[in-house]
């Protein structure tokens, strides 16, 4: 691969949802439902009035890091880039005072989050690529494959 090409991904990667189209994108409506019918969650912990999948969320405007989950069943579907090893953080965290959390992140097995937490919860690979919508109803695909990483208190890594 050309070092052009490498830079651009890697600089993308970084920046929302691996490129300029934002980082609030909406988890596809049938991956969502499959989750939901095993899980049953009472909380969405990283969402939007228009990319809500339960009523019972946490909008950006919330900060949802700073909130209490401990007492719910939740869904996350983060925002990507550089922070998403602080909403991996708080999902392990809260997973150990209560909380299950299910997140939707990218099989980044290179970065630090995902050995420091991901590794200590449960790893589900997806096959392909889910979809994700943006706001003006777009779908679009990230750079690399996904996972479903479960945290629950009950089996939790020390």
């Amino acid at each position: 691969m050309k070092a052009y090409t490498k830079t651009n991904i890697a600089k993308g990667r970084n920046n929302g949802r691996w490129h300029s189209k934002g980082h609030d994108w909406a988890t596809d409506r049938e991956l969502f439902n499959r989750l939901n019918e095993e899980f049953k969650f009472t909380l969405d912990v990283c969402a939007s009035d228009w990319n809500k999948k339960l009523d019972n969320y946490f909008s950006e405007e919330q900060n949802s890091l700073i909130q209490d989950w401990s007492k719910d069943i939740c869904f996350m579907n983060p925002p990507y880039g550089k922070v998403l090893g602080d909403w991996m953080k708080k999902a392990y965290e809260e997973s150990l005072k209560g909380a299950t959390v299910v997140c939707l992140v990218p099989a980044s097995t290179d970065l630090e989050w995902w050995h420091k937490y991901a590794m200590k919860g449960k790893i589900r690979f997806l096959r392909g690529r889910p979809r994700f919508y943006t706001k003006e109803g777009k779908w679009q695909n990230t750079f690399s494959p996904s996972v479903i990483i479960i945290f629950k208190s009950e089996f939790a890594l020390e």
